[in-house]
């Protein structure tokens, strides 16, 4: 069987993900690819980094389910 890629481009954006620790203060493009990426893999995203440092982490689910 043959493979085919298929190229999807998706908007982007300028403003700096640094320091942001909540999804509403994302920007809207960024929350955009994030879901299209969810979509793609079919599976939700649970942590998103959005920095190097540990803290720029936004928790979107309890990675470990209900405790």
């Amino acid at each position: 069987m043959r493979m085919v890629p298929i190229y999807e481009e998706l908007s982007g954006w300028s403003e700096s993900t640094q320091g942001i620790r909540s999804w509403t203060d994302l920007p809207h493009t960024a929350a955009r690819y994030v879901r299209r990426i969810e979509e793609l893999v079919g599976a939700p995203i649970v942590l998103l980094g959005t920095s190097p440092q540990r803290d720029d982490t936004i928790v979107l689910q309890n990675p470990y389910g209900k405790l």
